[in-house]
């Protein structure tokens, strides 16, 4: 089933300009959540054996916090 989705001219203009010569839209945006999908892949487990997940979860709740006091 074909679907439709509208962009503005600027990220049509990207998106032309990141498809390759034979490469439909379709295959583009296919290929571009491919290759997000292995980069957040590849850095899956780098926090391992660190504490840097504790950190970031003590600064996201610290920032929730200074955005509700003002």
């Amino acid at each position: 089933m074909s679907k439709s989705i509208r962009v503005d001219e600027d990220t049509h203009a990207a998106l032309v300009s990141l498809k390759g010569d034979e490469e439909t839209f379709d295959d583009l945006l296919s290929r571009l959540v491919r290759e997000r999908r292995e980069t957040v892949r590849e850095g899956a487990g780098l926090w391992d054996g660190t504490d840097a997940a504790e950190k970031a979860r003590e600064a996201r709740k610290n920032m929730k916090q200074d955005i509700g006091f003002r």
